[in-house]
């Protein structure tokens, strides 16, 4: 009773915050990616997770925002602990700039009770570059064919640097969840571009409530801030059928409303000697309707993801002690 009194305290505070811009790569079914901006998920669920996200932001705009994205994350324990890894990669491109990012992740598990407490570490490499397909009135602008040496925009640009975020969480399988982290620790200036990267801030949390023995209720909430704008919020509310399928609503202040819906399939685990396989395969949707004034320019946005999860576990070899004195 307590967590649920904490999640709308929670939820009462954030909806007096104003949302502003959007910040790094935006997806509506974050929750179903919480690695990306917190390492500390990493093997959170304890399955191999494998997940292709596409999102089409604002169509109907000339050369609009598109993201792509591939996630794997896994786990391995560790003696009484558990250790969680992954990988992933990030495109994006809007307008003439283009966005890859590659990432490793490292998390460490610790069990309390029946909950569990986790800290990650994030490093890759972020790529930024300026492709020259401008519309320009005077080819000869000091602006396009660059100055002093320096590249004008005719000339297309790149430049790489270091990135890094660090997170933690605090959750019980299932059932709720609360995590911050803290990614481009580093603020790396991209000079080549004129361009620093800012640090951003993510407070994530989620709940979930059994209705009956089917409906499953599930709210999850997202604050990220740059500590310089307002803070993004996002808000989101689903209900599982059977384990099975899912529909639910995001609001996301000040910018949109989000109807999501999605399909799982959880199949019978196999056993073969002492091994164990489980493994499930999901497909999620979201379609973001604007309200803020962009509405009168973009059709809305569109974002798909599968994901496919598996586990192998292997029961350790029992040890039997026999003293020879008793033979029966």
């Amino acid at each position: 009773m307590k967590m649920r009194i904490s999640f709308v305290v929670l939820f009462a505070v954030i909806l007096s915050w104003k949302a502003s811009a959007q910040q790094d790569p935006q997806l509506t079914n974050w929750m179903f990616d919480k690695v990306s901006f917190n390492p500390a998920f990493a093997g959170s669920d304890k399955m191999h997770n494998l997940s292709l996200f596409y999102r089409n932001q604002w169509t109907g705009f000339s050369k609009s925002p598109v993201t792509s994205l591939f996630n794997y994350h896994g786990y391995a324990p560790v003696g009484d602990h558990m250790i969680g890894f992954g990988i992933s990669t990030i495109g994006e491109s809007l307008g003439n700039e283009n966005n890859t990012m590659f990432r490793a992740n490292l998390a460490y598990h610790h069990t309390l009770g029946a909950n569990r407490i986790s800290m990650g570490l994030q490093f890759g490499m972020l790529n930024k570059s300026l492709n020259n397909d401008w519309i320009y009135i005077d080819q000869n602008d000091p602006l396009l064919t660059g100055t002093n040496g320096d590249n004008g925009l005719l000339n297309p640009q790149s430049s790489t640097a270091f990135d890094m975020a660090l997170g933690a969480t605090f959750y019980r399988p299932d059932k709720y969840y609360f995590g911050v982290s803290m990614t481009h620790l580093t603020a790396s200036d991209l000079q080549d571009l004129n361009y620093q990267m800012a640090r951003h801030v993510y407070i994530v949390g989620g709940y979930n409530h059994s209705l009956n023995t089917d409906l499953v209720l599930r709210s999850n909430m997202m604050v990220k801030t740059d500590l310089k704008a307002s803070p993004a919020v996002d808000l989101n509310a689903n209900v599982l059928w059977k384990n099975m399928l899912w529909g639910g609503l995001s609001y996301r202040l000040g910018d949109a409303i989000a109807p999501m819906m999605g399909f799982q399939k959880v199949f019978a685990e196999k056993i073969s000697g002492r091994t164990t396989f489980n493994q499930t395969f999901r497909i999620g949707y979201s379609y973001d309707l604007t309200t803020s004034d962009v509405r009168q320019f973009s059709t809305g946005s569109h974002e798909v993801f599968v994901s496919y999860l598996f586990n192998i576990s292997k029961e350790p070899l029992k040890t039997y002690h026999v003293n020879p004195r008793f033979l029966y």
